[in-house]
């Protein structure tokens, strides 16, 4: 069992109804701005991720950070370090062929959990790019998908 540093915001807490706020302005800015702004965090990149509702069927757009592997795309369903992964996770493994937007780009993509090899190999560059994914993993017992899209 990991070790646990500190605990993330509990699924009520306020701080994800401020961080929903957080993101439909990054969305915002990075649309306006063709990603000159809201496109990056620190040195790692942001994509706007599309997804449907895999309950209710809405359309869903969620800016997230990530890794540049050749032509594909890996993306991390961290949630901080929440016990559950996020609602685009499930959204995506329901409906895995979707959209992405880049800056001054739009990409079909097909999504898919990376295998353990592949998970063996990425791991370490993303939290190379974004440190705190290596804190989040201490957070939880579950073990941190990561996403390829493709």
């Amino acid at each position: 069992m990991p070790a646990r540093y500190a605990k993330p915001p509990s699924a009520d807490s306020p701080f994800w109804k401020a961080f929903e706020v957080v993101t439909t302005l990054n969305t915002k800015l990075f649309r306006l701005t063709g990603g000159r702004i809201g496109g990056s965090f620190g040195k790692a990149r942001i994509l706007l991720l599309h997804h449907v509702g895999r309950k209710s069927g809405k359309e869903r757009v969620s800016p997230l950070l990530y890794l540049r592997d050749g032509e594909r795309l890996v993306i991390v369903a961290s949630k901080g370090g929440s016990e559950k992964n996020p609602a685009w996770y499930h959204n995506l493994m329901a409906n895995p062929d979707t959209l992405v937007e880049l800056p001054r780009e739009k990409r079909s993509v097909h999504a898919r959990q990376a295998n353990d090899e592949e998970r063996a190999d990425l791991w370490p560059r993303l939290v190379d790019m974004y440190g705190s994914y290596a804190d989040y993993q201490t957070y939880t017992d579950r073990k941190i998908p990561l996403v390829i899209l493709e």
